[in-house]
């Protein structure tokens, strides 16, 4: 396993967690999917550090230009991320954590593959 992955699952796992407890947080005082988007907004900020720090220290882009992209391909999985959430909550009944669960780890993938080929480019 290259380091570049590794500490992209390392990241990914630290901001998924984050994104996690804020919403199991935040549910009980509103609507599931805003609870998520919370848990979102919160996980950005934590992945985006990470990456550019550790999973993508090399990149060959300025911070401002990866966090233009970043904010692009973290918004592109979360939409992914959301309309999976609300099929597996809303049309499924699933328990909301593992709903929650299982669409974080739908949008990784994606979220990987536009970091490492446009957000954070070598």
């Amino acid at each position: 396993m290259s380091a570049s992955t590794f500490w992209f699952l390392a990241v990914g796992g630290s901001a998924a967690l984050t994104h996690m407890a804020v919403f199991a947080l935040a549910q009980g005082r509103m609507l599931a999917e805003l609870a998520n988007a919370l848990g979102f907004l919160i996980a950005f900020f934590v992945s985006f550090a990470g990456h550019r720090l550790l999973s993508f220290k090399d990149a060959g882009t300025s911070v401002g230009t990866s966090l233009g992209r970043f904010a692009i391909t973290a918004l592109a999985g979360f939409a992914s991320n959301e309309l999976v959430f609300m099929l597996l909550l809303r049309g499924l009944g699933w328990p909301a954590l593992l709903a929650l669960f299982v669409a974080l780890l739908f949008a990784a993938g994606q979220t990987f593959v536009f970091s490492r080929f446009w957000a954070f480019r070598r």
